[in-house]
């Protein structure tokens, strides 16, 4: 966990700035930012038991964010689409589009942004938020956003040297990702009542290393909390190994309304990244205790064998990670990536089977030229569970973006 971030502005991928003009400046106007994303997306799952999600869409987003009235105070905006293509009714699940297949337009950002100081801020509205357990996980066509208070800043120096970052609020509704309404964070996490979620966190950087917690609390409903520490050791002139641990615990709180009962869960786990330049290897290895499974109702899993497809978090599943990318830039094709990676899950008792995965991911994302703004991904996944006959899961995605520029 590289930062706290509970108000970061519109992803910047979506922006630019708009010419200074030197007379007359006034900054709400000249300083601000717009931008657009065009997006297609196809998904096409078959699952264990033999049924598909099927579904091709085109959308994207229009973003504005103004600049500060008065330095103090300046607001923003993103609308997302999502319109489907080829939807067959029979195919429902893709999460590209509502259920049912079902096209959507949606405002899903209009917030205001004040700043206090120099470094410390404060938001309220529908906004993006980037924390583990409660981030876009912009993974369709559209990312989670939510409704909202928080204050956010950082302290100390600039630069490579020692640096707080913290923030804290208070989220009230989500817009799923493939959703047009802002519901209750209680009501995605899977409990029938209105509870927002309280956020808090810190993050310490120092050179090459890092440390960091979050902590999460939905009354009545679950209880997280969230660590990782990261450490960057340089390997010659371009190499470089990086080595994390995190720690996340889950449990019931008040009357235990998600669940009707008590429970407590945790996982751990270790990663090491070995960066050479062009080739990159990543090992990595998570376990999950035997109170329950662990859950991510408002964010992509951040555990280090979250997969394409399987996030490998199921009570007493332990899982090993190995990754290997390669960026061809070095032989003339800049901006064109792949990986591989495999993940062995185990530990998982009766009835259910312990599950393998492989993903192979091909992106080219042209740094320049006419095509700059441009990406094109290719994503495979095979899923197979080891046990009743070894059923298989095909996972097979094509997203295009382009951005505005």
């Amino acid at each position: 966990m590289d930062q706290i971030d509970l108000g970061s502005g519109l992803p910047g991928h979506l922006l630019f700035v708009l010419p200074e003009k030197p007379e007359d400046r006034n900054s709400f106007i000249h300083d601000s930012r717009y931008g657009a994303q065009l997006r297609s997306f196809y998904f096409n799952q078959d699952k264990y038991d033999k049924a598909r999600s099927e579904a091709w869409a085109l959308g994207g987003s229009i973003a504005l964010q103004s600049g500060y009235l008065a330095d103090r105070l300046r607001f923003g905006a993103v609308a997302y689409t999502s319109q489907g293509l080829r939807a067959p009714k029979d195919r429902d699940g893709t999460l590209l589009l509502k259920p049912g297949q079902e096209s959507y337009t949606v405002l899903g950002q209009a917030y205001g942004e004040f700043r206090f100081a120099d470094a410390l801020y404060g938001a309220f509205g529908r906004k993006e938020y980037s924390l583990p357990y409660l981030n876009g996980n912009d993974s369709r066509m559209s990312p989670n956003t939510f409704e909202g208070i928080s204050l956010y800043g950082k302290s100390g120096a600039t630069g490579n040297g020692a640096q707080w970052r913290y923030g804290g609020g208070y989220v009230s509704k989500i817009k799923p990702r493939n959703g047009d309404d802002f519901v209750w964070m209680s009501k995605e996490a899977g409990a029938d009542v209105k509870r927002g979620v309280i956020a808090a966190g810190a993050n310490f950087a120092n050179r090459d290393f890092s440390i960091g917690a979050t902590y999460y609390q939905s009354p009545d409903i679950i209880t997280i909390v969230y660590s990782e520490a990261k450490a960057f050791l340089p390997l010659g002139k371009t190499g470089e190994l990086r080595l994390g641990a995190q720690y996340a615990n889950q449990s019931s709180t008040g009357d235990n309304l998600l669940t009707g009962k008590e429970f407590s869960t945790h996982q751990w786990g270790i990663k090491g990244d070995l960066d050479l330049g062009a080739p990159m290897f990543t090992l990595g290895y998570t376990a999950t205790a035997s109170g329950a499974a662990m859950r991510n109702p408002w964010s992509a899993y951040p555990g280090y064998t979250d997969a394409q497809v399987k996030s490998f978090n199921r009570t007493r599943e332990n899982a090993f990670l190995a990754r290997a990318e390669y960026d061809f830039a070095g032989l003339g094709a800049r901006g064109l990536t792949a990986y591989a990676l495999v993940i062995r899950g185990s530990g998982v008792k009766a009835p259910s089977f312990n599950e393998n995965e492989v993903d192979l991911d091909l992106q080219w994302a042209p740094p320049d030229g006419a095509l700059r703004g441009t990406s094109i991904r290719l994503r495979y996944a095979n899923v197979k569970q080891r046990g009743a006959g070894d059923p298989h899961v095909n996972d097979f995605r094509i997203i295009m973006n382009y951005d505005f520029q």
